[in-house]
């Protein structure tokens, strides 16, 4: 438990920011998993579901929720799904 003023407005702040983060790498996830179900399905807007996902990876990575070399290796990998699909 915190023992000062400054170690209790820390955690406050720790435990905000990770709610956010939290949600933020959700939104990720979900924009990685609408790529690779729209690669399954071989959907014919799969372009623009993978422009969508990559915007999204890129606006998190610049937030600072994901590293940037990770952003990278993630369009990297769903561009390769969508290349062979």
């Amino acid at each position: 438990m915190a023992n000062s003023k400054s170690a209790e407005k820390r955690a406050r702040q720790n435990k905000s920011r990770y709610e956010l983060k939290h949600a933020q790498r959700s939104v990720v996830r979900t924009a990685m998993k609408n790529v690779n179900k729209a690669v399954e399905t071989k959907d014919a807007k799969i372009g623009d579901i993978f422009k969508n996902a990559q915007s999204v990876v890129d606006n998190m990575a610049n937030k600072g929720v994901i590293h940037k070399n990770k952003a990278a290796r993630i369009k990297s990998r769903l561009n390769k799904k969508v290349k062979s699909a």
